[in-house]
């Protein structure tokens, strides 16, 4: 393979940190090892150096506010860190406008998301409930991360989409397609619809825990195909889920991969999924 293409920047729009032995993360009681554990900025700061990322997007971990405040103390002391998704409790509008205002203090807020995958209810952002909550980011610049794990999840997230045109809307881990089963549909389908909503822009990010176990990034190629012909680069950013990410390889191993799988297109698609859709889904020239 040809020598990966230098941008000028690369932004790494998702990345978790965690301290379970300062703060309760309850899926990681579950997860146990090696997730159930501290990672910290400082455990990956070497790697994203290495890597020639230039900024980082710090993305919630916990539906609490110690989670965001955390990443919040990080991202005042380091550097890289050019923007936190942090959570807001979306079906209580008059709380998560209250924490929305306390945010607003630190410009680096410049999304929003909550576990909704980790949800009895796959339609939970449809509740009329969360529907004043969602009515607050548009007007604060601020954009929605959601995950999909499940086809029902993509189909709540077209509706949503519909529902509230002012919002952008950035779909994590390019909707989990099931790569290690070679799955297409309804996964295709579906992302597809997603993407014939303006407002929804998606992350080439977690395709590595969603292959086989021994993944190589042309496995990967078929998927971000897709939805490069449906999205556009122009809606599509790159992140390393780390540290979520080392299920199933490590940090310079995976980032290096997803670089591959992007390798063939042009300098100015690569241009968009590096760093210039991110600049534009999270308003980062306003912080």
């Amino acid at each position: 393979m040809t020598e990966l293409y230098q941008p000028s920047q690369m932004i790494d729009t998702h990345q978790h940190l965690w301290k379970p032995s300062e703060r309760r993360y309850e899926w990681l009681d579950a997860a146990g090892l090696p997730l159930n554990a501290d990672f910290g900025p400082e455990d990956v700061a070497e790697d994203v150096a290495a890597a020639g990322i230039t900024s980082t997007v710090l993305v919630q971990a916990a539906d609490s506010y110690e989670d965001s405040f955390y990443m919040l103390s990080v991202a005042a002391r380091v550097p890289v860190v050019r923007a936190v998704v942090a959570w807001a409790p979306l079906d209580r509008a008059a709380e998560a406008e209250a924490a929305l205002d306390l945010y607003a203090a630190s410009a680096v807020v410049r999304g929003i998301r909550v576990l909704n995958h980790n949800y009895d209810d796959p339609n939970w952002l449809l509740r009329p409930e969360v529907d004043a909550g969602l009515r607050l980011l548009a007007p604060r610049g601020l954009a929605l991360d959601v995950v999909s794990v499940l086809p029902e999840h993509l189909v709540m997230l077209t509706e949503l989409a519909g529902r509230h045109p002012e919002l952008t809307i950035v779909l994590d881990h390019l909707g989990k397609p099931d790569i290690g089963g070679k799955g297409w549909e309804p996964w295709a389908s579906l992302i597809a619809d997603a993407a014939a909503r303006p407002n929804v822009s998606v992350k080439v990010s977690g395709l590595n825990t969603a292959s086989a176990p021994d993944w190589t990034w042309n496995d990967w190629v078929p998927y971000i195909d897709h939805a490069v012909t449906h999205f556009g680069s122009e809606r599509m950013m790159l992140g390393s889920d780390w540290p979520v990410s080392t299920l199933a390889g490590d940090f310079a191993g995976v980032w290096k991969a997803q670089r591959q799988a992007i390798g063939h297109l042009s300098q100015a698609q690569q241009d968009d999924i590096l760093f210039r859709t991110a600049i534009r889904a999270y308003s980062l020239d306003a912080s």
